[in-house]
């Protein structure tokens, strides 16, 4: 499977997180041709948060040698607004990802689509990310 949009990630993951009562958090491995490599939860947490700790998001991504990864994660509430911890904790992923050489290369949160609007939030479309390893949240 080749991803190379937020729908692509959507399609992939929406069968697997949107209904569930609480929050998972899930990294794409991909190679160097967008082609995924592997799709892993890293942690399930609480009905409004997920600890994710950067080690356990890089570990099997380094193992497989992936070049980069899609980090992707479902708001129970189904607004899939980033939240103020959302964008922190992506922003030490990427700083962490820029130890290890992988680039994260957009930040997923799944929701339910309500009053035509998506059913996901993509940090890269709403310009939270600009480019590989650059979150422009401050």
């Amino acid at each position: 499977t080749n991803i190379s949009s937020p729908t692509d990630v959507v399609a992939v993951m929406a069968p697997i997180l949107l209904g569930k009562p609480q929050e998972e958090f899930w990294t794409l491995n991909l190679n160097t041709k967008n082609r995924l490599i592997s799709k892993r939860m890293v942690t399930t947490g609480l009905v409004d948060r997920s600890p994710v700790h950067s080690r356990e998001v890089f570990r099997q991504a380094i193992a497989q040698a992936a070049s980069r990864i899609i980090l992707v994660h479902n708001h129970p509430s189904g607004d899939p607004t980033p939240s103020s911890n959302d964008i922190s904790s992506t922003k030490l992923l990427v700083k962490a990802s820029q130890v290890v050489g992988i680039e994260v290369t957009d930040h997923i949160i799944l929701g339910f689509p309500s009053d035509g609007q998506p059913g996901y939030a993509s940090f890269r479309e709403l310009g939270l990310m600009k480019d590989p390893f650059d979150l422009m949240v401050s």
